[in-house]
């Protein structure tokens, strides 16, 4: 007796119903290593040492939130990384490469605990803004920022942050 297409989805069913997800907590795991990761790369940039800026005009710079939650954290993430595309630096080329990392490692822990994650409404243009008027300082200022940032998003990751 033939098995024809009967069997062979029964073959397949069977082969996919043996596949696991990945877990949560690695995903968190994955999220936590990569965070740290570019907080070290902050670190690295050489002229970040360099004392606390105060720079007005930078109202688009996501401020401080003490309790983040995923669709929260990915919006703050996207708004940082349309800075960092606008800023001419090769020293943050990997630091844009590693949040875009970040954020998809952020939607794949949401959609996990079943929350859909929106995308943030575009800022209005960053070109000829501050950000051409002075990007030296606007760049230690968005990646202080960003670092103070990434470093709460650590802490809340710990407490298994809602949607």
């Amino acid at each position: 007796m033939r098995c024809g297409p009967l069997c062979h989805f029964l073959w397949l069913w069977l082969c996919l119903s043996y596949v696991e997800a990945v877990p949560t907590q690695k995903i968190q795991d994955d999220t936590k290593v990569l965070i740290k990761t570019i907080i070290t790369r902050i670190n690295g940039v050489s002229h970040m040492s360099v004392s606390k800026y105060s720079i007005t005009g930078l109202d688009f710079i996501p401020g401080f939130h003490s309790a983040l939650s995923l669709s929260m954290m990915n919006d703050i993430l996207e708004t940082y990384q349309k800075i960092l595309i606008n800023l001419p630096s090769r020293n943050l080329m990997q630091i844009s490469n590693d949040m875009e990392n970040l954020q998809h490692l952020l939607q794949l822990l949401a959609s996990s605990k079943g929350c859909h994650l929106t995308q943030v409404q575009s800022l209005n243009s960053l070109k000829g803004s501050i950000l051409e008027a002075s990007l030296y300082s606007t760049e230690v200022v968005v990646l202080n920022g960003l670092k103070a940032f990434l470093q709460a998003m650590l802490r809340q990751l710990d407490f298994s942050p809602e949607c």
